[in-house]
């Protein structure tokens, strides 16, 4: 998938320019600029095909030695590709392929970070701020000490795990965020107060509530009546009337509110309120909320010893939350005060300036050039969705199968409907599907259908013949989405010791209200632990078979035996059964067959996949690795040493 279109003008440049990357800003905790020379992260569409998502990194200037200015320089500079990027089962997949697919998908927002780039750089000269070798170096020590690792298991762990090389991680994070802090350092002011607030939200007094939300004014008027007139079934309530399908779920727990994180008027409302009492409806946004106060919970107790590190800790992430706002102040001036000439999304330009990408006052950048650092940005990840492809692709014609036109507009239509797309006929919307896909996942109709609808149809074709929905398996999804569930509160725990000495606990003290207390006090799991072991109901046939046969043995009041769910120990405390709304098995059957058959085909078409992907000849080139394929036995996958870089093609290497 492609990310969005950053071709729209200067302010939206700017805020294309600061979007997160691939999740790989996320794991390192901070870096804006990492953020601006990454680009925005792409969208997925839904699709069957199980595949890899390498993090997505981007060129930036590096340092060649302490105290000299940086240079702009690219992986792709650094060794050619070779001209042939995989084989698979004896067919090619060229260079020159795999960096048209490359461009398709990131090709406009390559050439933004690259415009990007080269203008954060001209700003450096012109500042006379010269990031070096040093600076870098220490950063990267910093960075690692927040995480408690030496710097060089921190470089080691970002190449394995994200697949950052120390020498991208120097030049694409690390350069960026230094050089922009040095360009914004005048802006970048934090307050003793603004510490006090970050402080007092992360480690102060919370309240604990359940809250109910309905999108009418009137209709929060009568469930605050309701409410008032029976405290103690305010979860009930919220069940039933919630328009926030978790909070319902939930019974209207919601995590506890802290203080400057939200939205005032909900903050000032729920630290208003008494333990038991219910609050005005407040309006927020196009939502009307009623809270109930459960309890006032006390701030966090922090010992001395470890002020100056939380102080520290909140002094970088309020700066680095400023950074957002002055990065976008500086690219703004830096793109009003230069010359850019983006000929990549302008077709009239392209005929005008052949193998022209952009001008950057008057410096060209060659299409060439934009399509390499695609290729070296996400070439891996392409190349891997294109080998998926092609080997779904010889399948089909393997059964002398084929996609369609008319099933490629029935998947569609049937995803539209699975996401509520539908028209007042009841059939699917798609148009205003398509419509959501190309705007929400930013992409275009023609990519969107080539990854993520045509390999659905494709696995589709080659495995619908092979599902059936059985009365047994009706049954079974009556029960689990219409049958009765046991509501219970739980505790889980990671150490059985442990769980041997709350089990003892309860079964000593067994009440609702102390088991609620061990809950807080011991539960490994968010929800129960901040719920005082609430959870939502268990259902039969859920996928939790151990913890389900349990539950539905159990009659109010009784306390489980400690179960050994994977790694986790769990107990539970039965507090009654619910009663099924829905009884009559045939008004349903129809939409359980639709819903079900949908799952076990999807499931057939998952495994259908990895079937095709382990039989199948790899070789690809560009990741370095072989995978012989197989008949029987585990996969054989090893690194390849069969394609030194130049490799234009001949006979492909035969395995047998």
């Amino acid at each position: 998938m492609t990310s969005k279109d950053a071709s729209d003008g200067k302010t939206r440049s700017v805020r294309t320019f600061l979007s997160i990357a691939g999740g790989a800003a996320v794991l390192l905790g901070v870096s804006l600029a990492a953020r601006m020379l990454l680009g925005p992260g792409s969208a997925t569409a839904q699709a069957p095909v199980r595949q890899a998502s390498p993090a997505r990194t981007a060129p930036a200037p590096v340092t060649r030695s302490s105290g000299a200015t940086a240079v702009v320089a690219s992986d792709s500079q650094a060794q050619p590709a070779p001209k042939i990027m995989a084989v698979v089962n004896g067919q090619q997949i060229t260079k020159e392929a795999l960096a048209s697919e490359c461009l398709k998908r990131y090709g406009k927002d390559v050439l933004e970070s690259i415009v990007n780039k080269h203008l954060i750089f001209q700003a450096c000269q012109k500042s006379n701020i010269a990031i070096t070798d040093g600076d870098v170096e220490t950063e990267i020590e910093q960075m690692a000490s927040k995480f408690g690792l030496p710097k060089d298991r921190w470089l080691t762990m970002l190449e394995r795990e994200r697949d950052i090389t120390p020498d991208r991680y120097r030049r694409e994070i690390i350069w960026p965020t230094l050089a922009l802090r040095r360009l914004a350092n005048q802006q970048i002011v934090v307050t003793e107060d603004e510490i006090k607030k970050a402080f007092e939200s992360e480690h102060g007094a919370k309240v604990k509530v359940r809250m109910i939300s309905v999108s009418s004014k009137a209709k929060a008027e009568e469930t605050r009546q309701r409410a008032l007139a029976d405290p103690a079934k305010f979860g009930d309530l919220a069940k039933e009337v919630s328009e926030d399908a978790n909070t319902a779920a939930a019974r209207g727990i919601i995590p506890p509110i802290r203080k400057h994180v939200g939205h005032d008027e909900v903050e000032q409302a729920a630290f208003a309120l008494k333990e038991g009492e219910i609050s005005q409806v407040i309006p927020v946004a196009n939502q009307y909320l009623i809270l109930m106060c459960e309890k006032h919970l006390p701030e966090s107790y922090v010992a001395s010893t470890q002020m100056e590190q939380i102080r520290t800790q909140l002094r970088d992430q309020i700066r680095d939350n400023k950074l957002r706002s002055a990065a976008t102040d500086i690219f703004k001036k830096l793109q009003d005060e230069s010359q850019v000439v983006n000929v990549y999304n302008d077709a009239r330009l392209q005929q005008q300036m052949p193998g022209v990408a952009a001008t950057i006052n008057g410096r060209q950048v060659p299409t060439q050039q934009l399509a390499d650092e695609c290729v070296a940005r996400y070439g891996k990840e392409v190349l891997e969705g294109e080998i998926n492809r092609l080997v779904l692709l010889q399948e089909l014609q393997k059964n002398q199968k084929s996609v369609v036109d008319a099933a490629i507009h029935e998947e569609i239509g049937r995803a539209a409907d699975s996401y509520g797309y539908v028209k007042a006929d009841g059939t699917p919307d798609i148009d205003a599907w398509l419509k959501t896909v190309t705007e929400n996942d930013s992409v275009t109709v023609d990519l969107y259908v080539r990854d993520a609808v045509w390999p659905s149809v494709a696995l589709k074709q080659l495995v619908s013949e092979r599902v059936e929905v059985k009365d047994d398996d009706l049954q079974k999804g009556f029960e689990s989405n219409y049958g009765e569930r046991v509501e219970v509160l739980a505790i889980v725990l990671t150490n059985q010791r442990q769980a041997n000495d709350v089990w003892d606990m309860a079964r000593h003290n067994p009440t609702e209200q102390f088991f609620g207390e061990l809950a807080t006090q011991y539960s490994v799991e968010p929800v129960s632990r901040s719920n005082s072991g609430k959870v939502p109901p268990i259902r039969k046939f859920g996928g939790q078979p151990i913890v389900e046969d349990e539950a539905f043995k159990l009659t109010a009041g009784q306390l489980s035996g400690i179960l050994n769910v994977g790694d986790k120990f769990v107990i539970l405390r039965c507090l009654g059964r619910t009663k099924p709304v829905v009884q009559d098995f045939n008004a349903v059957k129809a939409e359980l067959y639709k819903d079900i058959h949908e799952k076990k085909l999807r499931i057939a078409m998952a495994d259908e996949f990895d079937r095709l992907k382990a039989a199948a000849q790899v070789d690809n080139f560009l990741a370095g690795t072989s995978q012989a394929g197989r008949t029987s036995g585990p996969t054989a996958s090893r690194p390849s040493s069969v394609a030194p870089a130049g490799f234009q093609g001949g006979a492909p290497p035969v395995r047998r």
